[in-house]
């Protein structure tokens, strides 16, 4: 691929696993992969080393890029909630210039898809994994305008 794609590493986990000699380290990674036109995607990669973590999420996060609607102001078509696990996200359209209004967890995401005005709102629990899980399925639940009308029998 030669499309150049922006990375956000969201959360870097370390877990134990107690063995007769002591404790064993793994480490796990959540990143964002986005092409800033509409693509992104999502992945948690595990290893030994945080390093190879993050190189496996990246990979994985490539193989998993779906494709967002995106209004022409820089946008979402339409508000729509989410929960996931405990987590409730709310994503929101927003008028050009306001920005991105959201979370560290759901700027990255919605940076790394290229949406330039929204707001969020997240309910609940704060878990990163959560969170982005629940964005990712918001975005992926988002119809165009066209997809609107289409189910509707509407012709524009």
């Amino acid at each position: 691929m030669d499309k150049s794609f922006q990375e956000h590493v969201i959360k870097v986990g370390r877990v134990a696993k107690v063995v007769k000699g002591g404790r064993r380290f793994r480490f796990n990674a959540l990143v964002v992969v986005g092409d800033s036109n509409g693509q992104v995607g999502i992945a948690l990669g595990k290893s030994k080393e945080v390093s190879e973590a993050i190189k496996k999420a990246i990979e994985k996060a490539k193989k998993e890029m779906f494709r967002v609607p995106i209004t022409k102001d820089g946008s979402i078509p339409h508000i729509i909630q989410v929960k996931q696990g405990s987590g409730v996200v709310l994503l929101k359209p927003a008028q050009p210039g306001t920005g991105v209004i959201a979370g560290n967890t759901a700027r990255y995401i919605l940076e790394a898809c290229g949406i330039k005005n929204i707001v969020t709102k997240s309910i609940g629990s704060s878990n990163p994994f959560n969170l982005a899980n629940a964005v990712i399925k918001a975005l992926q639940l988002l119809k165009s305008k066209e997809e609107i009308f289409e189910g509707r029998g509407l012709v524009q």
